[in-house]
This record gives structure tokens, C-alpha cells and sequence, in this order.
């Protein structure tokens, strides 16, 4: 995450609810994906209530908790979505793709497999989410794990930041759950990276000719555009 953007986390509250400036929070729906076994409700439960706990059992279909952070002095409760990784449940957690404004495609560094399967998972959030091919969206990649010994890493960072390139270029962070190491910058990219395309939104599309009737409507759509439009 840009050293420019400021991060600060609160206590769960009503996405309504005005914060300290006297600003309405914007609710983002937040979707965490990977396979299995990679750290997703870890991540959620560390980012959330600061909790780790070694021994949670895998995800059954969906679970969602609310957080509410501060960015660049904006005020966002994020409604995040942790997903559960195993092939068995696909009918039980894609109905909850639609809608998400956010979607962070995880993996474990000691786990090749889950690294191999990142390709899978955006293309299944594509699909459900009726997102099109070729369109931006905010996803980020998240590397969890980071804590592992070095003698089991099996994906340097080097690897994860060549597939982000050929993939949208999303930004890539290494976090550990277990330790806390990046989660909440994770949190903090992710957006940030809402924030960067909502503002590119809403920005006028300037063309030799200007048709008013052609300006965008101030309320927010969800959060992806074709890649050939102009900036």
C-alpha cells in the first residue's frame, strides 16, 4: 500500500452511522477467495477483532463480519465475505459474488497449489459475479503465510508480482494472520484500489465532441469499466 494513503481501523458500527467528521461511512462489500486451508477466515478474524486462532475449523459456505476503517480521511465499513475454498461448496458461496465492489484472491506461500489456482478463482468471480473479461476491477492478491520458514516458502515474491502483472496488475501484499504482519495494509489496498477507480468513475470522459446527456449518474454503479476507455 502507498505510503500516501492513511489507515486507520474503528469498532463494527452501522454503515449509516456518522463518524467523527460528521460523514455517512460508504459500504463496500468485500469478497475473500482461495482454496481451503490458505487463510481466509484468519485473515477476516485478524483484520476484524485482532483474533488468531491456529486451530479454526474451514469455512462452510459463507461467513461475513463488518469492520469499519478510515482512509484519507474518508470513513468505509467493509462487509467482508470469507468464502469457503473447497470445490463441494461452489454452489453455496458464488450466489454471493454478485454485488462485490472488492474481491481479494488469496494464496499460501508454502502452498503452490493455491498459487497455481489463483487463475480459477478470478475466473470464477468473473463469471458470477457478471463481471466481463477485460473489464477493471479492484482485485487484490494476498500472499498469506509470510511467516512460514524460509525452507518452506514455495512462492517468492518475484513469482506473485510477474502473475500480477500478467493479470490486471493488481496490487500484490505478503501478509501473515498469525503474526498480523500487513493484514490491515491488505485492507488498506484493497481500498485504496476501490477508491483510485471510483474516482476514475466518475471522472467526465473528454472527447473532441462533449454530449452532456452522456454524463454519468452521481449515484455509485459497481466498481469496474471496460479497459479500452479513455481516461
Amino acid at each position: 500500500m502507498s505510503g500516501s494513503n492513511s489507515f486507520t481501523a474503528t469498532s463494527p458500527r452501522s454503515a449509516t452511522a456518522p463518524n467523527r467528521n460528521s460523514h455517512k461511512s460508504t459500504l463496500l462489500k468485500v469478497v475473500i477467495l482461495g482454496d481451503g486451508g490458505v487463510g481466509k477466515s484468519c485473515l477476516m478474524n485478524r483484520f476484524v477483532s485482532n483474533h488468531f486462532d491456529e486451530h479454526s475449523f474451514h469455512t462452510i459456505g459463507v461467513e461475513f463480519l463488518n469492520k469499519d476503517i478510515e482512509i484519507n480521511g474518508e470513513a468505509y465499513t467493509l462487509q467482508i465475505w470469507d468464502t469457503a475454498g473447497q470445490e463441494r461448496f461452489k454452489t453455496l458461496r458464488t450466489p454471493f459474488y454478485r454485488g462485490s465492489d472488492i474481491c481479494l484472491l488469496t494464496y499460501a506461500i508454502d502452498d503452490r497449489t493455491s498459487f497455481r489456482n489463483l487463475a480459477l478463482w478470478r475466473s470464477e468471480f468473473l463469471y458470477y459475479a457478471d463481471v466481463q473479461e477485460g473489464s477493471l476491477f479492484p482485485f487484490i492478491v494476498v500472499g498469506n503465510k509470510v511467516d512460514v520458514a524460509e525452507s518452506e516458502k514455495q512462492i517468492t515474491t518475484e513469482e506473485a508480482r510477474a502473475w500480477c502483472a500478467e493479470n490486471g496488475n493488481p496490487p500484490l501484499v505478503e501478509t501473515s494472520a498469525k503474526n498480523a504482519t500487513n493484514v490491515e495494509a491488505a485492507f488498506g489496498a484493497a481500498v485504496a484500489a476501490w477508491a483510485k477507480l471510483e474516482a476514475r468513475l466518475e471522472r467526465p470522459i473528454v472527447e473532441d465532441t462533449i454530449d452532456l446527456s452522456k454524463q454519468h449518474s452521481p449515484q455509485r454503479t459497481s466498481c469496474c469499466m471496460p479497459l479500452s476507455s479513455a481516461e
